[in-house]
């Protein structure tokens, strides 16, 4: 049985880096794994073909598929359309359309690229944690929200920070289960301290620790999470959080390894269906130059083979292809140094190719 999977490149350099993970997908297709792949736009190019950042035949194309492969939306042309038809809204309605309720990011350190990290080797080397971030709950979706005018007379614009309990129980699971197969340490941030929101996440958290005693829970509340992450990253092996503290967490981790264009990311649903996309931007300031790195689209698709398809050898196959590339000194512009070869982004998913 083929394994279906959307491919949606959207705006900006998305189109670029999309087609070199496909390359990496086809070449194990011709190989012999059964993949089947389709296309169609969202974000932006789906605003221009359709007046709609997440087209009616892209969102039954994706609820069709067994996994979403995404590269980016956004760019500078859409920022004065109304809020609904923003490329960004075509993003959150297909994460909440799909139900994907987990977010993984991953930040790993590979040990040529310690002196691309603004941090010192010391601090860096050898980081390997892993964020599970809630992705359809939070500030980012609580209703009511707008902008008014209140008692005052003056414009005010509020949004609505709330959780339920079966939002928190079910990622709180997913993190739990990461945590298992890594070095079972689990770190659940918060802001317990002033937030009703993260009262109730740690009692939850609390609550679903006792079905996994072989997992050390602990809990950090998001400002200390947040200095702890440049001041000693390694004491983390997976860390669990809400959307919003989720969302800036993960990019702090990410620049930690040097460059957001390396790290891939997972959202997922309670099945394992999932959308696969780099966490980087669609950068438009350098889109259509062939200078943007895929090795985050081409690790996505490496996590979509493990999480989606259970295709572990497989997906290690491609992380290897991947750590033998940059062994090997290759290099795009964003992680480049003196000595290393630098390679355009159709080049850097040929050398992936190659390697596999």
């Amino acid at each position: 049985m083929s394994m279906k999977i959307a491919v949606l490149p959207g705006d900006g350099i998305g189109p670029e880096i999309t087609a070199q993970a496909v390359k990496v997908l086809q070449a194990l297709s011709n190989a012999g794994l059964p993949l089947e792949m389709q296309e169609a736009p969202i974000g932006g190019a789906g605003y221009d073909v359709a007046g709609d950042p997440l087209p009616d035949a892209t969102l039954r194309l994706a609820r069709d598929a067994d996994a979403v492969l995404l590269g980016a939306v956004g760019g500078p042309q859409y920022d004065g359309l109304p809020r609904p038809m923003r490329p960004e809204q075509g993003l959150l309605r297909i994460r909440k359309a799909l139900n994907l309720f987990a977010n993984l990011r991953p930040a790993q350190m590979y040990p040529e690229l310690v002196g691309a990290s603004t941090l010192r080797p010391d601090v860096v080397n050898g980081l390997d944690l892993m964020i599970v971030r809630e992705l359809t709950g939070d500030v980012y979706f609580g209703q009511p929200r707008g902008i008014h005018i209140n008692e005052q007379g003056e414009r005010e614009g509020f949004n609505t920070m709330r959780y339920s309990e079966s939002e928190v129980r079910r990622v709180a699971h997913i993190a739990f289960q990461i945590a298992r197969k890594r070095q079972r340490r689990l770190c659940s941030v918060e802001k317990f301290n002033v937030l009703e929101t993260s009262e109730l996440w740690r009692e939850v958290m609390l609550a679903v620790a006792q079905e996994y005693p072989d997992v050390q829970l602990s809990h950090m509340y998001v400002d200390n999470a947040a200095m702890q992450l440049v001041r000693n990253p390694r004491q983390f092996d997976v860390i669990v959080t809400g959307n919003l503290f989720g969302d800036i967490l993960s990019d702090e981790a990410s620049m930690l390894t040097g460059s957001i264009g390396m790290l891939g990311s997972a959202s997922l649903d309670a099945n394992s269906k999932g959308m696969y996309e780099p966490i980087h931007g669609s950068a438009p300031d350098i889109a259509g130059q062939d200078i943007a790195n895929p090795l985050a689209t081409i690790l996505s698709a490496a996590m979509m083979l493990r999480y989606t398809f259970a295709q572990d050898a497989i997906a290690e196959r491609i992380e290897a292809a991947v750590r033998k590339v940059i062994a090997d000194g290759m290099r795009t512009a964003d992680i480049y140094t003196d000595g290393c070869t630098r390679l355009g982004c159709a080049a850097m998913g040929d050398a992936v190719v190659a390697a596999l």
